[in-house]
C-alpha cells in the first residue's frame, strides 16, 4: 500500500495532491487563440503589432550566439516572424504551438470563466516565450488566482526564498525558520481576504509543478478586474533579452496610459525587472549551437568520437572530432552540419533569410 503524501514545506510535493482542478488546451485550442489574436491585429495604433514593426525596422543583427528576434519579409503571421532559441541556438518561427495546464480553484468554473480567456489574454508573450526554447516548452504551466499586486509581488519573493534554499540543497535550520514564518506571514495575511485558491495550495501547486515538470518558466496569473500576470523564470538564460525587448508593450488596455504600469510582468529590463527562481537543476545549464535542421542533433560545440582502425592493427584509436558549421552564405544567420540539411530547411529559412548587411 503507497505511503500517503502530506503536504510540507520544506519537501517537494506531488501533483497528486493538489486540490486545483485543471484545464488543458491543446495544440488546436492555441491554434485558434493565435488566429483569433490576429484578427484584432489589424485595428489601429494596435501596441504590438506597432512593436513588431519597430522589430522589422531595426539594424540587421550578425550574432549567432544571442537572442534574436526577426520579421524579415512577408505579413504579420507566426510563421514570418523568427525567434533564436536560447538552448539550441536555432531560428525557428513562432507558429509552433503547445499545450497549455491551466490549474485553478473550482470556484471559477462555477463563475463561468474560460480557461481560453486566461490564455488569449497574456498570447503574445507566451508566443514569445515558446519561441525562444526548442526543447522543454511543449507544455506551459499557469495558476489562475485572486490575488492583487502587492499580495504577487510577496508570494513571488516567498517562492525566490524556497527555491533558492531547498531546491536539491540541504536547508540550514536558520532557512526553515525563516521560510515557515514567511508561509505563516503570507498565509494569515491572505486568509480574512479569503482568496481563491488559498496560498498553501497555491504553494503546493507550484512547487509540485516545478519539482515533477522541470518548466522553463511558470505564470501565475490574477483574475482581478483588470488581469495581471506574474511570469517566474526558473533560470537566468531564459530571461528574454533586454536589448530586444526594453520598448515591449506592457499589456495596459489604457492606450494613452504614460505610467510604467506593467498589466502583464514581461521582463523589459532583463535580469533587472524578471522573477528567477533559483533552482538547482543537477547539471549546469549550457546553451548550445546545433545545426539549424530541426530534426538534425548535430551539435557543433561539443565533440563526437570517431572510431578508425587499420588492417594491420587489431587496436583500434578514439579520436574526437568538432562538426565543422557551415553558415548561410547569404544572411549569415544560421548554420548547418552539411549541405543536405540546409535544403531541407529552405522552405522554412526561406521566410528570413535576407543579404547581410556589408561587412558583415
Amino acid at each position: 500500500m503507497p505511503r500517503k503524501q502530506y503536504y510540507s514545506i520544506y519537501n517537494p510535493p506531488s501533483l497528486s495532491m493538489t486540490e486545483l482542478e485543471k484545464t488543458t488546451l491543446d495544440h488546436d485550442a492555441t491554434d485558434m487563440l493565435i488566429d483569433k489574436w490576429l484578427e484584432h491585429r489589424c485595428l489601429p495604433h494596435d501596441a504590438y503589432l506597432e512593436w513588431f514593426r519597430d522589430i522589422r525596422e531595426r539594424k540587421h543583427i550578425n550574432s549567432r550566439k544571442r537572442q534574436a528576434l526577426l520579421w524579415n519579409k512577408g505579413e504579420f503571421v507566426p510563421e514570418n516572424i523568427f525567434c533564436r532559441t536560447v538552448d539550441t541556438g536555432r531560428l525557428i518561427p513562432l507558429d509552433r504551438t503547445w499545450t497549455t495546464h491551466v490549474y485553478h480553484h473550482r470556484s471559477l468554473q462555477d463563475r463561468n470563466l474560460s480557461m481560453m480567456h486566461v490564455v488569449f489574454t497574456m498570447l503574445p508573450e507566451l508566443m514569445i516565450l515558446r519561441g525562444m526554447h526548442d526543447l522543454g516548452c511543449d507544455e506551459i504551466f499557469i495558476i489562475v488566482t485572486d490575488l492583487k499586486r502587492q499580495e504577487m509581488d510577496e508570494v513571488t519573493e516567498y517562492f525566490k526564498l524556497v527555491c533558492r534554499n531547498t531546491f536539491g540543497r540541504t536547508c540550514k535550520d536558520r532557512i526553515r525558520q525563516q521560510i515557515q514564518l514567511e508561509n505563516m506571514r503570507i498565509s494569515h495575511t491572505l486568509g480574512p481576504h479569503r482568496r481563491t485558491p488559498c496560498f498553501p495550495q497555491i504553494d503546493l501547486t507550484l512547487r509540485a509543478i516545478l519539482f515533477e515538470k522541470r518548466p522553463r518558466f511558470i505564470v501565475l496569473f490574477s483574475n482581478q478586474t483588470t488581469p495581471y500576470s506574474q511570469i517566474l523564470f526558473t533560470h537566468n538564460c531564459f530571461v528574454p533579452d533586454e536589448e530586444i525587448f526594453y520598448d515591449y508593450p506592457t499589456g495596459c488596455p489604457n492606450p494613452c496610459c504614460t505610467e510604467d504600469c506593467e498589466m502583464i510582468r514581461f521582463p523589459r529590463r532583463g535580469l533587472d525587472t524578471a522573477s528567477v527562481l533559483k533552482i538547482k537543476r543537477g547539471g549546469r545549464f549550457r546553451s548550445r549551437q546545433m545545426c539549424n535542421w530541426i530534426e538534425c542533433q548535430v551539435c557543433f560545440d561539443e565533440e563526437t568520437v570517431a572510431s578508425s582502425s587499420s588492417e594491420s592493427s587489431e587496436t583500434s584509436t578514439i579520436e574526437p572530432s568538432r562538426t565543422t558549421a557551415q553558415v548561410c552564405s547569404k544572411c549569415k544567420l544560421v548554420q548547418y552540419c552539411c549541405l543536405d540539411h540546409q535544403k531541407k530547411d529552405w522552405d522554412e529559412h526561406r521566410r528570413v533569410c535576407v543579404k547581410a548587411p556589408a561587412g558583415f
